[in-house]
């Protein structure tokens, strides 16, 4: 349980509001390795890495599309970061940023939002809008860098070398949770839906749901054509490959956590049945705990 805790801890703390101290503070350390790399072609990462040390955390992997028109970021890390991101954008362009896609409602993910100019579009699916209005960060006169475009299953922004596919498949690590396509690259960034390799933490106060993310992460393998390459939420780009293996291995931790139920456990005896190591060898097991219990709660 210490593990849930401290891992909702530390993503609150992205969610709050942070005193003009705190921005002027970051973590040297933390800028550095906060590089910008390029995926592919006009597509680059600024990187993220998973919440461990506070002090070291910088939020997720923050998408750099470099359009005719502009640039399109997606996710914008905690709050206080953002001069470090457009330092990074200026390593590669110097066009400005015209759009923002918030891949869903964490802190780490639209934390920096309010940096960029009110004009800047910004998107992102319909719960995720809700869930953010209330969120502090966004309160009073902070509320015009909430996003300006919504959208529930689809939506496409720009052609050609420019296009963006955004797509929502259901519930997962939240109930608003954005893909991003670029088909002319043959790229998703997924967000938090697949963040890691390691089990997936479930915001049920935010609609997350264990139970729906392995079905969500089928629709999506199911519906996208023509990948080859995954920005996930927080570790460096992978392949399509992996992002299949993590809908697996929700799917097995969901069936896993419905077995120990059906047969009884209660969810501390769930907690020490549920051992996936066998057949994910590659998977740290730091959040499994959390992630059984939110399941086992969420089981009929």
């Amino acid at each position: 349980m210490t593990r849930a805790i401290t891992l909702a801890a530390i993503l609150a703390v992205g969610a709050l509001s942070v005193g003009v101290s705190a921005l002027q503070q970051l973590n040297q350390d933390a800028v550095d390795a906060a590089s910008i790399e390029q995926v592919k072609g006009n597509l680059y990462v600024i990187k993220g890495n998973t919440p461990v040390d506070r002090a070291l955390f910088s939020g997720g992997n923050v998408g750099v599309f470099v359009m005719d028109s502009g640039v399109a970021i997606i996710d914008t890390k905690l709050p206080g970061w953002g001069q470090v991101l457009l330092d990074r954008i200026r390593e590669v362009t110097d066009k400005p940023v015209v759009r923002i896609v918030n891949t869903h409602t964490h802190g780490d993910h639209v934390g920096s939002n309010e940096f960029f100019p009110d004009m800047v579009d910004i998107v992102a699916h319909a719960n995720t809008k809700t869930n953010m209005e209330g969120m502090p960060n966004f309160d009073g006169a902070n509320a015009q860098y909430l996003p300006k475009r919504t959208f529930t299953d689809r939506l496409t922004l720009g052609s050609g070398a420019d296009q963006m596919d955004l797509y929502h498949f259901g519930a997962g690590h939240t109930d608003g949770d954005t893909f991003i396509v670029y088909p002319a690259l043959g790229v998703l960034q997924t967000g938090d839906m697949f963040p890691w390799r390691d089990a997936p933490f479930l915001d049920t106060n935010n609609g997350g749901s264990g139970v729906a993310l392995p079905d969500s992460l089928g629709q999506a393998i199911a519906a996208i054509d023509g990948v080859d390459t995954v920005v996930p939420g927080h570790i460096p780009v992978t392949t399509w490959t992996s992002f299949q293996e993590f809908q697996r291995f929700t799917a097995d931790l969901l069936a896993a956590v419905r077995t120990a139920k059906r047969a009884g456990q209660s969810a501390d005896q769930a907690v020490r049945a549920v051992d996936l190591s066998s057949r994910y060898p590659d998977y740290d097991a730091t959040r499994v705990e959390a992630a059984v219990r939110v399941i086992y709660d969420e089981l009929p």
